[in-house]
């Protein structure tokens, strides 16, 4: 049998012939446009359209000034849980609003990010929102406000999502949430189970999400009387692998001075875990461990983990909200968070019941 190559794509004169119509007429029913085109010929093209599988071209919509519905989401990485639990708000709420939702990547890059958001202002996506704690400089405030203020200019909006906001003057609306209160909360609940030594296996000490988290720990260590040895703070990586090297690794040098450790986030608190399990040490009942995000690995391993619990589906669908809102009242909405008890945590070994 002959090999004709891939089936031709059919073009937007394909759909008026099919359909009997101009042009013209085709485009402004795919377009949306306002222009008067009587039902029976709208479904004329519609029919055409489904028979020959047209799917319109976005560059040929945005020359004839058709603006494509569009909201982009950018984060640091797309196998983060806590990341995708935004990303599926995000989407669901943009399909309420009749927007498509995008969503990209940065791995962590400030370059990368800021190419990102200027190819989706060339394409006149309706918001661009970013996740993610960042590395608060001066450089970063500086590419946030030319960001924010290049995409007012086409009639876009940026929403900061889990990071810093700008200065009031700058046309950015931001959703955040009270970290440093969730870690509190978390250190006063390791405290009211009897722990006095907890280990904080922190995120980098350049990142404002860690931080926060740092600022809520050693604020409850100090109103809680807990040991404020400098030692049981160790700063690295949002990883599964971090929290396995450092757990392992104190535990190698025979520094098992804790009887609790706090977790940057779930993924650390899983690795830490998995360390504990390797030394032979049982979880709760030699060393208590607690996580943040409330994401899926919270609930993968065993036991179940006592964690803090971030409305990640709130972040997302409030995001939108910001983002397409006529006149928003408000540029900045904090979100509050709470513990999830589960069966990670108990009273330190000879300590109270």
């Amino acid at each position: 049998m002959a090999d004709h190559g891939p089936a031709r794509r059919a073009t937007i004169r394909d759909v008026a012939a099919s359909a009997e119509v101009s042009v013209a007429t085709a485009s402004r029913v795919l377009s949306g446009s306002d222009y008067p085109v009587s039902n029976r010929m709208r479904a004329k093209v519609m029919r055409a359209v489904a028979e020959l599988d047209y799917v319109a071209n976005a560059h040929a919509r945005a020359l004839s000034g058709s603006r494509p519905k569009v909201i982009a989401m950018v984060s640091a990485a797309m196998h983060s849980s806590f990341y995708s639990d935004i990303a599926q708000s995000v989407v669901e709420a943009a399909a309420e609003h009749d927007r498509l939702c995008m969503y990209a990547s940065s791995r962590g890059h400030a370059e990368t990010e800021l190419e990102i958001v200027s190819l989706l202002r060339e394409q006149s996506a309706d918001a661009v929102i970013l996740v993610g704690g960042v590395v608060p400089t001066a450089e970063y405030t500086a590419r946030m406000t030319r960001i924010a203020e290049s995409l007012a200019s086409v009639g876009s909006r940026l929403v900061l999502c889990g990071r810093p906001g700008l200065d009031p003057s700058i046309p950015a609306y931001v959703v955040s949430y009270d970290n440093a209160d969730g870690a509190y909360a978390m250190i006063s609940h390791l405290a009211s189970r009897g722990h006095r030594r907890v280990l904080h296996l922190a995120g980098d000490e350049t990142n404002t999400t860690a931080m926060d988290r740092v600022v809520g720990y050693r604020r409850a260590v100090a109103d809680c009387g807990l040991d404020a040895d400098p030692s049981l703070l160790e700063y690295g990586r949002f990883s599964r692998e971090s929290g396995y090297q450092r757990t392992r690794a104190r535990l190698e040098a025979g520094r098992r001075d804790f009887t609790a450790i706090f977790a940057a986030d779930d993924l650390v608190a899983s690795g830490a875990i998995r360390a504990l399990g390797e030394a032979g040490l049982r979880v709760p009942a030699d060393i208590s461990v607690a996580g943040y995000n409330d994401s899926d690995p919270s609930l993968d391993v065993t036991p179940p983990l006592t964690t803090v619990h971030i409305p990640a589906d709130q972040m997302g669908r409030t995001a939108v909200r910001l983002a397409l809102a006529d006149n928003p009242s408000e540029t900045v909405v904090t979100l509050g968070t709470h513990i999830v008890v589960r069966q990670s945590v108990a009273p330190p070994p000879g300590g109270p019941s």
